[in-house]
């Protein structure tokens, strides 16, 4: 992620996560209901900040114009070749809320690197886990978010069975 990436939160936005998820609350897309909960307006959904990645121009499955992508093109890659794995994985995300995203929230994204550690596997040999610590700050640099991403690398592919 950039160093400092800024995601307006819109209601439509919102609304458009919301029904990507399949989450039909009307916390998310109807003010008059919303309005008659304990925080009085529409939210985000709880996995909202993961949409940052919309608004942050290096973001590695940003489509670019005129150059390839993965995931486009003829082949599942859009590479030339065959695909080659990184042998890195999604392996965890916590929210930390401070108070809930709404709309008309301006959120300013910081990203640092966190812990990393090691584990042993007897199929994939070392596994290096990675920690990304994201702070999610509103326009009055208030703390709203704080996102933890934990990446695994394998030493070596797990052979199929």
């Amino acid at each position: 992620m950039s160093d400092d990436v800024i995601m307006p939160v819109e209601a439509t936005h919102i609304l458009m996560f919301a029904r990507a998820v399949g989450d039909d609350n009307p916390i998310y897309r109807d003010a008059e209901a919303a309005a008659k909960t304990e925080v009085g307006h529409i939210i985000a959904p709880p996995t909202f900040p993961r949409a940052v990645s919309q608004f942050d121009p290096d973001y590695f499955l940003r489509l670019k114009p005129g150059e390839k992508w993965f995931g486009s093109g003829r082949n599942a890659t859009g590479l030339d070749g065959p695909a080659k794995s990184s042998g890195g994985l999604h392996a965890e995300q916590h929210f930390e809320y401070h108070r809930q995203m709404k709309p008309g929230d301006v959120l300013s994204v910081v990203t640092r690197e966190g812990k990393t550690w090691e584990k042993e596997s007897r199929r994939a040999g070392k596994l290096i886990f990675t920690e990304r610590v994201s702070e999610y700050r509103d326009q009055d640099g208030e703390l709203v978010i704080t996102a933890r991403a934990v990446g695994v690398k394998t030493e070596r592919p797990v052979e199929q069975n």
